[in-house]
């Protein structure tokens, strides 16, 4: 591979990336949250809760960073800490249920808001894309474990 193919592709999907995050984060602060607070509160959705490993795991939002934005959603009651009950030492994070209606009004507020931005891509191209992408995270994901080796 040469870097006359690779950098424009290396360019094209960090242009995408940030088009994709400017389109939906508009949205998202469009209903009162930030794009990390809304990241949390749809990974929460639908599940009994999550350590904040298995949160920012999921979200790829850093420990520090996780702390306050679950703090914020804490004091806007929108989720809370509950000692787990195996180990009273680890605390489960979950929505409550002032979470859970917000995130049933706004998840699918925002899956349709995602959906108009797509609708203009046919189903062949929507599924090629897939397809690409599940590709290319699966060896960036191999490259790492066996640089991590």
């Amino acid at each position: 591979m040469t870097s006359s193919t690779f950098l424009p592709l290396l360019r094209e999907l960090s242009g995408t990336y940030q088009a994709f995050e400017i389109y939906s984060s508009a949205h998202v602060r469009s209903l009162g949250l930030t794009p990390a607070q809304f990241d949390i509160i749809a990974t929460l959705g639908n599940t009994p809760g999550m350590t904040a490993g298995e949160l920012g795991e999921k979200t790829l939002i850093t420990k520090g960073t996780l702390t306050g934005v679950v703090d914020r959603l804490v004091d806007k009651k929108l989720v809370r800490r509950v000692a787990m009950p195996s180990d009273g030492r680890c605390q489960i994070i979950q929505l409550t249920a002032q979470g859970e209606k917000i995130f049933a009004r706004i998840f699918p507020e925002h899956l349709a808001h995602m959906e108009r931005a797509f609708a203009r891509l046919s189903q062949k191209e929507l599924n090629g894309m897939t397809e690409s992408l599940r590709r290319l995270r699966g060896v960036l994901a191999d490259a790492h474990s066996r640089r991590s080796s």
